[in-house]
C-alpha cells in the first residue's frame, strides 16, 4: 500500500497482534486513517520468532493451519514456504506408542494403525464416524449444537475412557492447553475440522513470519513500534512516556489481561499457561516430521523442528521442541530432558538447552457454552478484539479483528 493514511488519525488501534493487524488492514482499506501502536519492536504479539545463534526459536511451539479462511483470504501461502508436519501424531500410552494417522493423506503410516489396548476397533470406527461428520458438515452447523466438554463430546461419540485418556486426551491438551479437556466441544469440533481440511505446517522463516507478512501490507507510517499505551482517555490514548495520542475511536486489540487493564469493567477470560523448551542435538532423534504427545502428561508433545523445517537450525544440528502445562519450575528441565531420552530412546544428556519460554495467557480457556464470536463494541467509539473475544486460535485472532474493522466501519458511517 501507498502512504495515503498520514494526518490526525480517527482511529487508534492498541496492539499489533493478529487482530490488531487485520483490524488495522480493514479500516485502512476503507479509507480510514489508522494509527496502530505496539508496545514492543516487532508485530505479532504471541506470535514471534527470535533469530538466535544460527536457530529459528518461536516463542511458544506453534503450527500454521492452512485452511483457516482468514488465513486463505489474507496470505500469500507460497510466500510462507510452508513445511508440513506428518498428518498425524505418535502417541506413548502405558502399551507402547501409538500412530494417529490420516489413512487419506499418508496410508503408509496407517498401516501401523492396528486395534489394541489403547485404540479398539470400536473406537477406530468412532474416531472415523466423528471425523467424516466434522469434515463434511458446515461449519455453522457444527456451531450450533448444543455445547458441552470435549471430554463429554468424545464419551458421547462413542470413544473409550482408554482412548480418551491415553491418545485423545495427551493430543488435545496440547492444543487447549489444559488436560482435563473441559474445552468447549463446539471449538473442538472446529479444530478437528480444520485439522482434517487442511494441513499443519510451519513457515521456512519461523511462525513469526505470518504477523510479518501482513504487516508489510499496511500503509507507511500506520505501525509505530515502541509505543506502549498507558490508558485509554476520554480523546484517544495516553503513550507510558506522557504523550497523548487524540483519535476519536479506539480499538483494544491486545491480549485479554491488557485489555482488561485499558477498559475497566471488560470481562475477560482465565488464560492458559505453557512453557516450551528448545534443544539442539547432534543428530535427529526422530527422522520423520511428526509430533509425538506423552499419556504420562510429563511432557504436553515433542518434535524434532528441523524435521519439519531444517531452516529452523544450521546444518547438522537438530532442533527439538517440547512443551509443558504452566511454568519452568526448579528442576522441571532436567525432568523434561529425562522424559525426552524416554520418548525418543536414546540419551539425551549431551542434548544443549537452547532457549526456554513461557507463555503465560498463551490461550484463553474456552468453557463451554462459548460464544464463538462476540461483538467488539465496548462502549462508545470503543471496541476490543483478539482471540479472547472469539476462540483461541489464528482463526479467531483474525476473525475477530475482522469484525472490529466492520463494526468501526459501520459506527463512523452512521456517525
Amino acid at each position: 500500500m501507498t502512504d495515503v493514511h498520514r494526518g490526525t488519525p480517527d482511529t487508534v488501534v492498541v496492539g499489533a497482534g493478529l487482530a490488531g493487524l487485520a483490524c488495522a488492514l480493514d479500516l485502512c482499506r476503507a479509507g480510514r486513517r489508522v494509527v496502530l501502536l505496539e508496545e514492543s519492536d516487532g508485530a505479532g504479539g504471541r506470535m514471534r520468532t527470535d533469530r538466535r545463534s544460527g536457530f529459528l526459536l518461536d516463542r511458544g511451539f506453534q503450527v500454521f493451519n492452512t485452511s483457516y479462511p482468514q488465513v486463505r483470504r489474507r496470505l500469500n501461502l507460497r510466500s510462507l514456504r510452508l513445511r508440513p508436519f506428518t498428518p498425524g501424531i505418535i502417541a506413548h500410552t502405558p502399551t507402547g506408542p501409538v500412530r494417529l494417522a490420516d489413512p487419506t493423506r499418508r496410508p503408509s503410516p496407517a498401516r501401523s494403525l492396528v486395534p489394541d489396548r489403547a485404540l479398539t476397533p470400536r473406537d477406530l470406527t468412532a474416531l472415523a464416524v466423528l471425523s467424516a461428520r466434522d469434515a463434511v458438515l458446515p461449519a455453522d452447523l457444527l456451531t450450533r449444537r448444543a455445547d458441552r466438554s470435549t471430554a463429554q463430546a468424545l464419551s458421547r461419540a462413542g470413544l473409550s475412557d482408554a482412548a480418551i485418556a491415553h491418545v485423545l486426551r495427551p493430543f488435545l491438551s496440547g492444543v487447549f492447553l489444559e488436560d482435563r479437556l473441559e474445552t468447549s466441544a463446539r471449538f473442538f469440533h472446529l479444530v478437528w475440522r480444520s485439522m482434517i481440511r487442511g494441513s499443519l505446517c510451519l513457515p521456512a522463516d519461523g511462525i513469526g513470519a505470518v504477523p510479518v507478512r501482513l504487516a508489510e501490507t499496511l500503509p507507511d507510517g500506520v505501525l509505530r513500534l515502541r509505543t506502549p499505551v498507558a490508558e485509554v482517555t476520554a480523546d484517544g490514548v495516553l503513550l507510558s512516556d506522557g504523550t497523548d495520542v487524540p483519535a476519536p475511536t479506539v480499538v483494544v486489540a491486545t491480549d485479554a489481561a491488557t485489555a482488561g487493564r485499558l477498559l475497566p469493567g471488560l470481562s475477560v477470560p482465565d488464560g492458559r499457561t505453557v512453557t516450551t523448551y528448545y534443544h539442539a542435538a547432534g543428530s535427529t532423534p526422530l527422522s520423520e516430521p511428526t509430533l509425538m504427545v506423552d499419556s504420562t502428561g510429563a511432557v504436553l508433545n515433542t518434535c524434532v523442528l528441523t524435521e519439519v523445517a531444517p531452516t529452523y537450525a544450521r546444518p547438522g544440528t537438530a532442533l527439538v521442541s517440547t512443551s509443558v502445562l504452566g511454568t519452568d519450575r526448579p528442576g522441571r528441565a532436567d525432568t523434561v530432558l529425562r522424559r525426552l531420552a524416554e520418548l525418543y530412546g536414546t540419551d539425551t544428556s549431551a542434548w544443549r538447552q537452547i532457549a526456554v519460554y513461557t507463555v503465560e495467557g498463551a490461550l484463553p480457556a474456552m468453557l463451554p457454552p462459548l460464544p464463538l464470536s462476540r461483538t467488539t463494541r465496548f462502549g462508545p467509539r470503543r471496541y476490543v478484539c483478539g482471540d479472547h473475544r472469539a476462540t483461541g486460535s489464528v482463526q479467531g485472532a483474525l476473525a475477530s479483528g475482522t469484525r472490529a474493522a466492520r463494526e468501526v466501519h459501520a459506527d463512523l458511517q452512521r456517525a
